[in-house]
Parts: C-alpha cells; sequence; structure tokens
C-alpha cells in the first residue's frame, strides 16, 4: 500500500481499461459479459495445444476455468455484426516464471473478417492504447519506465509493423535453439529465445504469420498450402499478441480436430453453430502484463500483479 509502483500500476491498469472500451466502442463492437467457467477449452491438450488447462469440481461438474473465451466471442460475433470485446482474466496451469502467469488479463476481441483485418485493427489498438497512456500518464511512465524513447517511437511510427512467415522467421533465427520441433518432425514453432532473437535482428514489432498448421489450435483457419491463418505480434518480452482467421464451416472444424487429435465431444456444440451460422471471422487475445512489460521496460511479469496468484497456494486477499 506504500510501494509508488503499485500506485502507479492501479492508475495504468484503469486508463488501459478506458481506453479499450473507448477504441471499441468508435468501432461498433458489443462488450461481451463471458463467464470465467467452460468446458470447451480454446487449448485442449491436442496438437498445437500452448498451455495447460485447470480444471475444476464445480458442485460435482468437472468443468474448466477459462483460458480464453473466444469462442463466446465468435458466438457473439453472430448476434454483433461489428464484433465483440472483454478484458477480463484467464488461467493456465503452468508455472509461473518472468514472462508467464498462472492467471493473467486476456484483452480479447473477434471480428468479422480474414487475418489481415485483424492484424490491422491489432497494430490500430497497439497504436491507441500507448498514444492514450502516453497522453494521459506522460509523467508517470517517465518515472516508472525510466526512458520512454520506445513509447514516443511507436507514436510516431506511421509505418505497418514488420510481417514475415514462419518460414522467412526461422531463416532469420536459424540457431537450434530457436526454433522448436516435434519429436517427429510434424511442426515447429519458435522458443522465446527465438523470439528476440527475431526482435534483435528485425525490429522492435514484428509479425511472423502462417505458422505450420499442427503447431497452432484446430481452430484456426488454413490456407491452400496447409499453412495455419494465424499470427503472433512479438514486442518487449516476445508474444504479446496472438491472432488467427477461424474456419467458416462445420465439417472445416470436424477435419481440424481429427488432424489435432481432438475429440469432439466438448465442441460439438461449436460444430454444430458453424454448420447452423457459417461466418469468417478473426480474433485476437493480447497478454495485458505482457503489454506492461514493454511499456515499462520490464523483465519480470510477476512484478504486474496487484494480487498476486500462483497456481498450487492459497493466496489471500
Amino acid at each position: 500500500m506504500t510501494s509508488e509502483w503499485y500506485r502507479g500500476l492501479v492508475e495504468l491498469q484503469h486508463s488501459f481499461t478506458v481506453a479499450t472500451l473507448h477504441f471499441w466502442q468508435e468501432r461498433g463492437a458489443k462488450w461481451a459479459h463471458a463467464p470465467v467457467t467452460t468446458g470447451s477449452i480454446s487449448s485442449p491438450m491436442g496438437l498445437g495445444s500452448d498451455s495447460s488447462p485447470v480444471e475444476v469440481d464445480l458442485h460435482g461438474v468437472p468443468t474448466f476455468l477459462a483460458d480464453s473465451m473466444q469462442f463466446a466471442l465468435e458466438y457473439l460475433c453472430r448476434l454483433s455484426e461489428p464484433g465483440a470485446y472483454y478484458l477480463m482474466p484467464s488461467f493456465r496451469g503452468e508455472a509461473a516464471d518472468a514472462t508467464h502467469l498462472c492467471q493473467f488479463q486476456h484483452s480479447e476481441a473477434e471480428i468479422p473478417g480474414r487475418l489481415d483485418d485483424v492484424i490491422a485493427v491489432v497494430e490500430e489498438y497497439v497504436r491507441y492504447l500507448t498514444g492514450w497512456l502516453h497522453t494521459h500518464h506522460a509523467g508517470l511512465l517517465a518515472r516508472m519506465a525510466g526512458d520512454v524513447s520506445h513509447i514516443e517511437d511507436l507514436i510516431g511510427r506511421s509505418s505497418a509493423f514488420a510481417r514475415l512467415t514462419f518460414d522467412e522467421a526461422v531463416s532469420v533465427v536459424p540457431e537450434p535453439d530457436g526454433v522448436h520441433a516435434d519429436d517427429m518432425g510434424r511442426w515447429r514453432s519458435l522458443t522465446r529465445a527465438g523470439e528476440r532473437r527475431l526482435l534483435d535482428r528485425v525490429g522492435p514489432f514484428v509479425w511472423v504469420t502462417h505458422w505450420d498448421h499442427l503447431a497452432v489450435p484446430f481452430y484456426q483457419a488454413v490456407d491452400d498450402s496447409g499453412r495455419a491463418l494465424s499470427g503472433d505480434l512479438l514486442f518487449g518480452p516476445g508474444e504479446v499478441v496472438g491472432a488467427g482467421e477461424r474456419h467458416v464451416t462445420g465439417d472445416e472444424v470436424r477435419r481440424a480436430l481429427k488432424t489435432h487429435d481432438v475429440p469432439v465431444d466438448s465442441y460439438e456444440w461449436y460444430v454444430a453453430m458453424k454448420d447452423s451460422a457459417p461466418l469468417r471471422t478473426a480474433g485476437f487475445g493480447m497478454g495485458v502484463e505482457r503489454y506492461f512489460m514493454w511499456l515499462l521496460r520490464a523483465d519480470d511479469i510477476r512484478d504486474f500483479q496487484v494480487f498476486p496468484r500462483e497456481n498450487g497456494r492459497n493466496i489471500v486477499p
């Protein structure tokens, strides 16, 4: 309660929320009143999963704390043509470390459109947030970050962020510890070290798109070459935003579930939604604390929890 850091953090978190509301209000998207429990996790334990789910017993019914409510946002796109968004907690089963939290704030949105459309919106959103925070908290940012040249550089940047396909990114960081592949050679992904090398060599903001399909969750659409229509925006500590275009039809989802070795049981409603109301949408999720790591030039994400949470520990309040 006497820490200037946490007092400042509360100010910035509040303004982040206000800026997000203004950004989406200007675009007509609707705030989603989404639950924090689900039977349809967005990172099931199949090929392409990048996190462990958190299962709880809810009055005798096995369920999950939300790792994302992307599926709910896709549903809401059928009720709100401009799209839907929210800021809410997400839960992950992995242990916390310098760049991962067990519970983090997730800024997610879904809009009608394709991968290129959502990439453009993400870039606008990142610029909008940063400009808003700089306008309202220039002195606070200078005190907390020490140096705000990276913020001023982004605000003054007129060009789009750098953009590479995954294959192009691998050619830039070919070192063994920069790229990870599964034991059978079916898919590849960038390691955290690889992400940082890419930022060092390409620029402060880099999109990596068109990943190996099996390296991403089943719900990402694929192009004619079999690459995933997905993109990660790297800046600061590495991946801060994950984005992607979704399957349009139920049959596309069925094929993807089979390819990723994911049982259809928990996703029958999702398939049925695509059967009855096909719609091309794309969406993204931003880890808010990772954004703040970049904003305040910090190297440990655990410094951005006003209320720390850690799996396996009962922490009060």
